[in-house]
């Protein structure tokens, strides 16, 4: 589903490479739990996993299609088709309603609209029940929501449309025990659901067991060797 080949990535101006990475093969619908200390480089991996990043040299393949062959618009239609974000701020708009947040996917992708059972609107419904946030706030501002709601909201977002690949960085580091409890069980349940593969970031290491492997990017990283 994803593949990663003889990667090098350098920040512009650095000098040296950052992240260094010989092969890594993710399989559909399985779960990743990626972790390291602050500054190793497990935010740009994602970005780069996502398409938002590409690398300089290597390749980085999401369904077989590199995604340094795509130029910058193509890029961003093949990520709303395919990857599903949840931001470690969550990066809601905060102007427009918690329904409409959950909607944005669709919006941007005719893909996932369409692998909405009903509709765009049923499924976000849907996906907010499962995630358990009342109808009763889902016509409010996503600014007006507690940062658990808000959380909630994110992965709904992320969720909808069946994405193939689901990355969350540092998702629960704002969460105390046992809504980081709950959040995990309705992530983990929802890729389970769709099919989707997970790559989850935290320095959690109590959450590693979770996830069908465990990735140290350190030893991955062959520029921090």
């Amino acid at each position: 589903m994803l593949r990663i080949r003889d990667l090098r990535y350098a920040w512009p101006g650095a000098g040296h490479d950052c992240l260094r990475i010989t092969e890594l093969h993710l399989a559909a619908g399985r779960t990743v739990f990626l972790h390291g200390p602050s500054g190793c480089g497990k935010s740009t991996l994602l970005g780069l996993m996502a398409g938002v990043l590409v690398a300089q040299q290597g390749r980085v393949e999401l369904l077989g299609q590199d995604w340094a062959a795509l130029r910058g618009g193509r890029r961003d239609a093949r990520r709303a088709d395919h990857v599903g974000v949840i931001f470690q701020q969550f990066n809601l708009l905060p102007y427009l309603t918690v329904l409409d947040n959950v909607l944005l996917p669709c919006r941007f992708s005719a893909l996932r609209a369409s692998r909405c059972a009903e509709s765009p609107a049923a499924a976000a419904r849907l996906l907010l029940q499962r995630v358990a946030l009342p109808p009763s706030l889902w016509a409010r501002r996503a600014d007006a929501l507690s940062v658990g709601q808000q959380q909630r909201v994110a992965a709904a977002r992320a969720l909808i449309g069946a994405p193939e690949l689901v990355i969350a960085d540092e998702p629960t580091s704002a969460l105390d025990g046992p809504l980081r409890d709950d959040f995990m069980d309705l992530l983990l349940g929802e890729c389970a659901a769709a099919g989707s593969t997970l790559v989850f970031v935290s320095h959690d290491d109590r959450l590693a067991a979770r996830f069908d492997e465990s990735l140290s990017l350190p030893l991955l990283n062959r520029a921090a060797a």
